[in-house]
């Protein structure tokens, strides 16, 4: 939600006039510092224009599953948070049966309020500082293999989303890329599709609302892949399909997304809420093993690395930003590499050729001593 920052300035004004005493904020009273409840939306509201829309609504989502509840139930000021009331946070996360890493995302918001209010001389020093986050799990994608790959696209294949899903897993895009693929960068000529464009969703005035725009999650997400032969005869097939639909339903067919490759048959984008919904449900209905919408894009890297395809390559491909992310969420998949690794540590012990023999291919010199040398454990 970037963009508006006049208005994010003089909201943060505003609250640091609600919030601070004439003389100085660090010697405000108790009475006068607000709920820290009541000030984590406060903050998310200044920091609205400076952060992603996605980006927002998982501060928002966290705020009202979690952080509000904990915090407004203990009646917890701006200037009352302590170290032992974030660890408290932390044991109660942990014992709803939730794992480190989603700790970690929400001790990352609360620490970036109390930031905000260090900064801004709401309080004296940030209370997130002094508590150790846990330790980060490594984190295991799904993903399906070959086989089950072409089970779900026989599956899915009279049905409306089967564009959506084959394209995710061909290319591994991320949910947002793949409804954001346009007839216009699509090269058919040049063999080309470009992923330069998204679709997300979010509330506006309480309503869900589709928003496109041509900003995706990093620069390195901006790709240009070849056209697979298989995902160009889709995308033919799904170009005439469209034809036909509006042909069908004239005045009736939505016009608003004519340049857009995943809608439905009435012409209307798919939203990202009911893809993520639609694919579970279709993997019930067929009996195929659950996996998320997400892990097409794990899966598609898991048959690159089993084809051999460099860690490096991979990640030009999905379009992440840096190699290390690439590696972290890959590499226990990298067997290829492993393989590698074996032989060269089995070559590395092997015993060399006797003495007076000569090595595997090598001609012997005459009248040359033998020479050998042999590795003992």
């Amino acid at each position: 939600m970037k963009g508006n920052k006049r208005k994010a300035q003089a909201r943060l004004e505003e609250l640091k006039q609600a919030y601070r005493r004439p003389e100085t904020v660090l010697e405000q009273t108790k009475a006068e510092s607000p709920l820290f409840a009541d000030f984590l939306r406060e903050w998310l509201k200044v920091t609205a224009p400076t952060i992603e829309r996605t980006t927002y609504r998982s501060y928002e989502n966290m705020i009202d599953a979690r952080l509000d509840p904990f915090f407004r139930e203990r009646r917890l000021r701006l200037c009352d948070v302590e170290p032992r009331h974030i660890r408290d946070l932390h044991e109660s996360i942990f014992q709803d049966g939730c794992n480190a890493n989603t700790v970690i995302h929400y001790h990352a918001v609360v620490r970036k309020a109390l930031q905000y209010a260090v900064k801004n001389e709401l309080i004296r020093e940030n209370a997130a500082d002094k508590v150790d986050r846990p330790k980060k799990g490594k984190y295991l994608a799904a993903f399906y293999s070959k086989e089950e790959l072409a089970a779900l696209f026989e599956a899915a294949k009279d049905d409306s989303m089967s564009v959506v899903i084959q394209l995710a897993a061909y290319y591994g895009l991320r949910r947002s890329e793949v409804l954001g693929i346009r007839w216009s960068a699509v090269d058919f000529e040049r063999g080309t599709i470009s992923i330069n464009h998204k679709v997300t969703e979010g509330k506006v005035d309480g309503k869900e609302t589709l928003f496109t725009e041509d900003k995706l999650k990093t620069k390195s997400s901006f790709r240009t892949l070849p056209l697979i032969p298989a995902v160009r005869e889709l995308l033919l097939e799904q170009k005439e399909k469209q034809e036909r639909f509006r042909a069908l339903f004239k005045k009736s067919y939505c016009t608003d997304y004519l340049d857009y490759v995943c809608v439905d048959e009435m012409g209307q984008l798919f939203r990202p809420n009911y893809v993520t919904d639609h694919f579970k449900l279709l993997l019930h209905r067929h009996g195929l093993r659950h996996i998320r919408f997400h892990d097409l894009r794990h899966s598609c890297a898991s048959l690159l690395l089993s084809q051999g395809i460099a860690m490096k390559q991979i990640q030009d491909w999905l379009g992440h930003s840096t190699f290390a992310t690439t590696a972290d969420i890959y590499s226990h998949l990298d067997f290829n590499s492993k393989q590698e690794s074996a032989e060269a540590i089995s070559a590395a012990f092997a015993p060399s050729a006797s003495p007076g023999e000569p090595e595997e291919n090598e001609e012997p010199e005459e009248d040359a001593p033998g020479f050998g040398m042999s590795m003992s454990m």
